[in-house]
C-alpha cells in the first residue's frame, strides 16, 4: 500500500561520521546538563535484545522495497538499507533478525518487539506522538505514469509531456511540480482521490498521472494492468514525503540510528542503493527538461 504524503524536516548530524561512521562505541561520559550520549553498541541497554538488531516490516514485503516477500536476503531497496544501518551499528548480518509488523500497527502507542521498523512509513507530526522516527532516509520524488500504449509512454523528457492531459490529486505537492517543471500547455486536472486519478486514466480521459513516486509504484503494480512508469523528477517546492526508520518511543537507540544513517549519507551509499533500487532497478528514468 502507498504511505500518507506528508513530512517532517530531516536535521543533520556531525561531518565527523564520515571518517568514525557509527561503528560500535563506548558509552560516551556525561554531557552538557548532565545528559550522557547513547550507548551505540551491539550489546546497548537501548536494544530488543542484546547483541541483536531487531527489524520490522510488514508481510507480504513488496518490490522494489523488497524481493522475493523475503527481507533477510538483502534485496530490494528497504532491505539493503536496513543491512547498511545495521553494518554502521556494528551488527553482522547473522545480527540481524526480521520481524513482521503490520503497517497500521507499526506507530500505535504502545510496546515495540523491534528496534526499528523499515516499511515505508511517511514521518507525520501525529504518528511522532506515539514513536520515534529516525531522520529521512528516502524523499520521495515526483513520477509521470501513463498507459502503456499511450502516445507519451515514451516520453524521454519533461518537455515531451508539455501537451499530455496531466492528472493530479488536490491538496499535494503535484499540482504546483507539475506547473513548475512540466509547464504543461493546459493546466492539470484536480481529482478528490487517487482512485478518481485512475479511473480517468483508464477512461482516457487524462494521458498521465502525476505523482509522488512510492503512489507510482503502488499503481503500476496493484491497480493497472497495462501501466508504463515514464519516468521521475525533482522538485524542490510543496513539502516532498520523507521516510524515516520508525523507532519506539523514547527509545535511546534513535540517535545512533541517525548517526549511521548519517554516515550512509556522506559516504554516498544511501544515494548509491536509492540508484540501485528505485531507479535502475524498478526501470525509472529522471526525466529533464
Amino acid at each position: 500500500m502507498f504511505r500518507t504524503r506528508t513530512t517532517v524536516a530531516a536535521s543533520a548530524v556531525a561531518v565527523l561520521l564520515t571518517a568514525s561512521a557509527c561503528a560500535p562505541q563506548p558509552e560516551s561520559p556525561a554531557g552538557a546538563a548532565g545528559s550522557t550520549a547513547p550507548t551505540c553498541t551491539t550489546g546497548s541497554p537501548s536494544l530488543h535484545k542484546s547483541g541483536q538488531l531487531t527489524v520490522a516490516t510488514d508481510s507480504p514485503a513488496y518490490a522494489p522495497w523488497f524481493e522475493d516477500n523475503t527481507p533477510s536476503i538483502g534485496k530490494g531497496f528497504e532491505s539493503a538499507v536496513a543491512y547498511a544501518v545495521a553494518g554502521k551499528l556494528g551488527f553482522g548480518r547473522d545480527q540481524v533478525k526480521w520481524v513482521v509488523e503490520p503497517f497500521a500497527h507499526s506507530y500505535a502507542p504502545g510496546a515495540k518487539n523491534f528496534d526499528f521498523d523499515i516499511n515505508q512509513i511517511s514521518v507525520t507530526p501525529q504518528r511522532a506522538k506515539a514513536v520515534d522516527f529516525s531522520t529521512s532516509y528516502y524523499t520521495a520524488d515526483q513520477a509521470v505514469l501513463t498507459l502503456d500504449d499511450s502516445g507519451f509512454a515514451k516520453a524521454a523528457s519533461l518537455g515531451e509531456l508539455k501537451d499530455a492531459r496531466i492528472g493530479v490529486q488536490v491538496a499535494t505537492t503535484s499540482y504546483q511540480a507539475v506547473l513548475d517543471q512540466l509547464k504543461p500547455a493546459r493546466r492539470p486536472s484536480v481529482f478528490n482521490t487517487t482512485n478518481d486519478e485512475v479511473n480517468a486514466l483508464k477512461n482516457r480521459q487524462i494521458d498521465a498521472i502525476v505523482t509522488d513516486l512510492p503512489t507510482v509504484f503502488y499503481l503500476a503494480g496493484s491497480e493497472l494492468d497495462n501501466a508504463k512508469i515514464v519516468g521521475q523528477f525533482g522538485y524542490a517546492g510543496g513539502t516532498p514525503e520523507e521516510f524515516g526508520l520508525l523507532l519506539p518511543k523514547g527509545s535511546g537507540y534513535t540517535p545512533c540510528v541517525n548517526q549511521a544513517l548519517s554516515a550512509l549519507k556522506a559516504d554516498g551509499t544511501l544515494a548509491k542503493l536509492t540508484s540501485q533500487w528505485l531507479s535502475a532497478s524498478a526501470n525509472v528514468p529522471e526525466l529533464k527538461p
